[in-house]
């Protein structure tokens, strides 16, 4: 057993450096047989590590605004661009604060909290000369961080007595303190809004960029304030509440109840639908998933028509080398190799051309990988640990199946002809 193992190593050895040799001898030949394969493998080795790149970026920044949190707003979010609002849709009636306290009532496992913002317009945020880069403005009820699991930097938040008598007082996102108070202690200072005085009470913790804007660019006022000051936002896109359970493992019981109750107060007929959106993290997730799902199968039919033509070109190539080395195989039948021998000398050779072709796409894709890293920091590309291997053995399996072909030919060649062959 231990011979047989030894002659079979030598044979495998012997092979391997006679397709090294091959592909030294005629390198322009190899390389363009191989580009093929390079770029096939290239393109799934770079879609790899971005897109899992992206999709751990968005499902941490998801998961950081709370991973157990239930959200209950008029429309459903969506990725991308959606279609016009369906009749049903824009009948909605919106979410009242009078709905959180019902649900506070009837969910004392979980905190409710309301939120309301205005995103769509240039707000006027100053500290004297200085004035924020174009923020967008929340109102809030003092559960603000709990329900988005934003903790205060400095300061405190909101408290009870300020949020049900509408006080004068904001607290401030990180990127809006760094703009107008870049070098003061904001606490006790005042800002304007559109030109109305508010007191600083507090500054939110730094999260950073998340999906292409900057959650920390950002003022929150007591609800009450916000509606004195922007009524006709409230009037026409309502609030938003959000939920979370104060135990993970009840989430779906809360989310069952909260339907229940909404339904009961929205006045929603038994046979009807929801007329309300309930969004969870996870939802969100799965969507997103669904479409880089999609735009991977897609990089991945581009990655295999790569792979096809370098399949076919390591095929051709050995079709010729079978064609050239006519005589040399006839030798080698007649001085007793069997016809196993033949088929194994050429298929390690296809092997080998594609292997090295893998490789180099290996290489190829990890520096794409640490290119985008390093040039788009939002884009923060990840290479999974089975990628690299997935692409070497994908490029091996491609020589095999592609070099069966000419291998099987050149074993079936008449030894007698062969010897004869000019």
């Amino acid at each position: 057993m231990k011979m047989i193992r030894a002659a079979f190593q030598r044979g495998f050895t012997s092979n391997v450096r006679f397709a090294l040799g091959a592909v030294l001898e005629h390198k322009l030949r190899s390389t363009l047989t191989i580009l093929g394969i390079v770029v096939g493998v290239t393109t799934v080795m770079a879609m790899v590590a971005i897109v899992t790149g992206f999709n751990n970026n968005v499902i941490g920044s998801l998961q950081a605004f709370g991973a157990n949190r239930i959200e209950i707003q008029k429309y459903d979010d969506r990725f991308g661009p959606g279609g016009p609002l369906g009749d049903e849709e824009r009948r909605r009636k919106n979410l009242t604060v009078q709905d959180a306290e019902g649900l506070r009532e009837r969910i004392p496992e979980a905190t409710v909290s309301v939120l309301c913002g205005y995103f769509d317009a240039v707000i006027h945020v100053k500290n004297g000369n200085l004035q924020a880069n174009g923020p967008y403005i929340l109102g809030a009820d003092e559960f603000y961080p709990i329900a988005t699991a934003y903790n205060i930097g400095r300061g405190r938040f909101f408290t009870p007595a300020e949020v049900e008598h509408s006080a004068l007082v904001a607290v401030l996102g990180a990127e809006v303190q760094e703009a107008i108070f870049p070098k003061v202690d904001p606490i006790g200072k005042d800002v304007t809004v559109e030109g109305l005085r508010y007191r600083v009470v507090g500054v939110l913790e730094k999260k950073g960029e998340q999906f292409g804007y900057s959650p920390d660019n950002k003022v929150v006022l007591p609800y009450g304030s916000f509606e004195r000051q922007f009524a006709f936002q409230v009037r026409r896109d309502g609030v938003r509440l959000n939920i979370v359970p104060r135990r993970t493992e009840d989430i779906d019981r809360v989310i069952e109840k909260t339907v229940a109750a909404l339904r009961v107060r929205r006045k929603v007929p038994f046979d009807k639908p929801n007329d309300f959106a309930v969004v969870t993290p996870d939802q969100l997730i799965s969507q997103f998933r669904a479409i880089t799902g999609g735009i991977t199968g897609a990089m991945v039919f581009v990655a295999l028509i790569s792979l096809l033509i370098g399949g076919v070109g390591v095929m051709n190539i050995m079709l010729v080398s079978v064609t050239q080395r006519t005589r040399e195989i006839g030798v080698r039948r007649a001085v007793g190799a069997l016809r196993r021998d033949v088929i194994g000398q050429f298929l390690v050779e296809a092997v080998t051309l594609s292997t090295i072709g893998g490789a180099l796409g290996v290489l190829l894709g990890l520096l794409i990988s640490a290119t985008v890293k390093v040039a788009v920091p939002a884009l923060p590309a990840a290479i999974p640990l089975w990628s690299p291997l997935l692409g070497l053995l994908v490029s091996m399996g491609v020589g095999v199946f592609f070099g069966a072909y000419p291998a099987v030919k050149a074993s079936r060649l008449d030894p007698i002809e062969a010897l004869r062959w000019e």
